[in-house]
């Protein structure tokens, strides 16, 4: 089977993106409105330019700007290698002031994983308990939300932290979403597809890479529980989140803007901004308050199927045209590749886009490398008070497809859970390429669940976890440690 799925492109998408590379440029300066100005004419221009092309039809493995990280979703359109070394130049004299929160979590009526209330703490790493409450926007920052209902005097964040990308809504949520059988999906995934794997309410789906790509954000319902799942390519962090906050239901879409490389979103109710990688209000009425995280993992199709053989999966059929190739951000995951518009010092630590599976405690944020994972295939470990288990298993291809190399590394999957069961401490280890446990020799596999031997039908709990870029993970969590083995 072909990995390519060929659709055509709408020529307002390479408007949108040219649109959104002017007004970056025009925030080179942050104390006058004369790039406004320039900005909008050159708008103008774009658009009289982009009106008269022909729309262009997009050929399976035609090469499209394999050189660029991220070059062909509409967040990709923004900026090319020239504008990008533009773009650092004009924020790297931003300072990142100190931030601030308050606030308290809140917990999903119906999860009591463990891992939930440790995620629901998350804290952002550099917050105080104040909320900033002027309005610190320049001018170029105001023109571009000029039509926004955000309450800009409330923030925890300083503004000249966030960096413009698209207009709001520039790459759309999927707020209906649709779902199709394993069979149906098989049509069109490999079996080493990565998704993100939920399993909420008795129901599992399935939400392919290919799609979150390109949306990023899926406003979706689990029975009566809404649920709001993010995939950030350039953090690499694909979270999902309770949609409930304090009694009310939250629709979420893309603001268009980033912090530390990653998305911001807004709740669609007070337009409040919001960081995807913390799940913290960070502008607006909203400021300050957080998101219950709810655990999730990204497996292979092959492994979601053979888990959850009733399962569904995102359609296809989204009802945008548009291609879903997992072709935009090709090889943007390579070592030694710089991070996409991201202004922040590097931990040295480790290597900038190293993936390690991060989880956040109580008292301790810690992060497991995937390079030191995948040659153990199971950690044990404790932290914060708490027992915690990793796997990692290969067969799940990174999201970052080369399609003229047809270069899909195999970075496998992770999972992390609370290895106590029915009153026992279970301990781990890979014996003949199968996750075992030492206690009663029953294998395991990837989402936690018992598939062989005494304790087959058994379940782990899940812990809350991530598979990010270190260089994100550390820019958010600073005082990480680092299992080390």
């Amino acid at each position: 089977m072909s990995r390519f799925i060929t659709k055509k492109r709408p020529v307002s998408w390479l408007l949108i993106g040219l649109v959104g590379l002017l007004m970056l440029a025009a925030c080179g300066t942050t104390t006058s409105t004369e790039p406004v100005n320039q900005a909008e004419a050159a708008a103008e221009e774009a658009a009289e330019v982009t009106q008269e092309e022909d729309p262009v039809e997009e050929e399976a493995g035609s090469g499209e700007n394999e050189s660029s990280a991220a070059s062909d979703t509409e967040e990709d359109a923004v900026i090319d290698d020239g504008e990008e070394e533009q773009a650092k130049e004009s924020d790297s004299e931003d300072e990142s002031g100190s931030q601030s929160e308050s606030g308290s979590d809140q917990e999903a009526d119906s999860e009591e994983d463990a891992g939930t209330e440790e995620d629901t703490a998350a804290e952002a790493s550099e917050a105080s308990d104040d909320i900033l409450t002027d309005d610190g926007r320049s001018d170029i920052m105001k023109q571009i939300t000029e039509d926004w209902n955000t309450n800009w005097n409330r923030h925890t964040v300083p503004y000249d932290e966030l960096v413009p990308v698209l207009f709001r809504d520039g790459i759309r949520s999927l707020d209906a979403p649709t779902f199709e059988t394993l069979e149906q999906a098989a049509g069109w995934l490999e079996d080493d597809d990565p998704v993100i794997a939920v399993e909420l309410n008795g129901e599992a789906r399935a939400y392919p890479l290919r799609i979150l790509s390109a949306h990023e954000i899926v406003n979706d319902n689990f029975g009566d529980l809404p649920v709001v799942i993010t995939f950030c390519p350039l953090c690499n962090s694909a979270i999902v989140f309770d949609g409930r906050l304090n009694g009310e239901t939250l629709e979420f879409g893309t603001s268009g803007w980033l912090r530390n490389s990653d998305l911001i979103m807004y709740d669609r109710t007070t337009e409040s901004l919001w960081q995807q990688f913390t799940g913290e209000g960070i502008v607006g009425d909203l400021a300050g308050e957080r998101l219950t995280f709810l655990p999730s993992s990204v497996v292979s199709f092959s492994d979601f199927s053979e888990a959850f053989p009733e399962g569904t999966v995102l359609s296809i059929d989204t009802g945008f045209d548009f291609s879903y190739n997992l072709s935009s951000y090709a090889g943007y995951d390579t070592s030694g590749e710089d991070p996409f518009l991201f202004f922040g010092d590097i931990d040295p630590r480790l290597p900038t886009m190293e993936r390690v599976v991060s989880i956040t405690l109580d008292n301790v944020d810690v992060a497991y490398p995937v390079t030191l994972l995948s040659e153990l295939g199971v950690i044990n470990d404790s932290q914060d008070g708490q027992d915690i288990v990793v796997f990692h298993t290969f067969g799940t291809s990174s999201a970052f497809f080369n399609p003229v190399t047809q270069d899909w590394d195999d970075v496998g999957a992770t999972g992390v859970f609370d290895p106590n069961l029915n009153g026992e401490k279970l301990t781990f280890a890979v014996i003949d390429g199968s996750i075992v446990d030492n206690e009663t020799g029953s294998s395991w596999n990837i989402l936690g669940q018992a598939t062989d031997g005494p304790l087959a039908g058994e379940s782990l709990t899940p812990i809350v976890h991530g598979d990010h870029f270190w260089f994100s993970w550390a820019a958010f969590k600073p005082d990480t440690v680092i299992f080390e083995g």
